[in-house]
């Protein structure tokens, strides 16, 4: 009995961001933030469209579910970015002159 491969899966990237650490446009660290906020803003806008179409009765649970937990995931990871970015500022502010 032969096992077939399912395929890769590519790892979750983040728009602007690359492999080097740098954005990919040569922007600063506030057009990674932007960038990052729109993609948030875009996933919950496409979980409230597929949540939408579900309870119309065009779409189905199975995306819906997908779209939403994209939606949470991508938000819990700006969260977590601002609670870094957060507790860094702290940790300056302690910082004797």
């Amino acid at each position: 009995m032969a096992i077939t491969s399912i395929g890769t899966s590519n790892p979750l990237s983040l728009p602007g961001a690359s492999s080097s650490g740098v954005a990919a446009d040569g922007g600063d660290f506030g057009s990674s933030l932007a960038k990052l906020l729109e993609s948030v803003e875009s996933s919950a806008t496409e979980a409230n469209t597929a949540v939408a179409a579900m309870t119309d009765g065009t779409g189905d649970v199975h995306t819906a579910m997908l779209a939403l937990q994209k939606s949470e995931i991508s938000m819990q990871l700006t969260v977590q970015v601002r609670n870094k970015l957060v507790q860094a500022y702290q940790d300056l502010m302690r910082m004797p002159i």
